[in-house]
This record gives structure tokens, sequence and C-alpha cells, in this order.
């Protein structure tokens, strides 16, 4: 985990999937605002860009894509 270019503690992502994007698995009933800033934490932790929040929760599995810098609308 970095913070103003220093490295200040480290945690574990669920996947890394090509030195890019951040995977983060769950399995709970509904996703929360909590997992999406988790997601997002990581993705600025990690100075990535892209992120995917998978759910296989009991209808099915959901997945989300989350970005560290909000995306423009084209």
């Amino acid at each position: 985990m970095y913070y103003e270019g220093k490295t200040v503690g480290e945690f574990f992502v669920d996947l890394f999937v090509e030195n890019e994007i951040i995977v983060e698995l769950k399995s709970v009933e509904n996703l929360s605002k909590a997992h999406e800033v988790q997601l997002v934490n990581y993705l600025n932790g990690m100075k990535k860009d892209i992120g995917l929040l998978i759910n296989f929760g009991p209808s099915g599995v959901d997945v989300k894509r989350k970005y560290r810098q909000p995306r423009e609308l084209k």
C-alpha cells in the first residue's frame, strides 16, 4: 500500500490479473457500498485503474466494475 509515494503497509487482494486488474471475490447475500469502497481503496493503494467486484451470492453471480477515477461519458 502506498501513500504519497511511500510504502505504508500491505494487504492481499483476492486476484491480480496481468498486473493490471484487481479482482475482489465475495460470497455474501448482497454487496454493500463498503465492498465497493474496499475495492476502490485497493485500486488507489496499488495505483491501478480497473477492478472487478464479484459476488457469488444465493441468487447467482453479480459482477461490478469499479474505476480508480470516474470514467467520462462519451
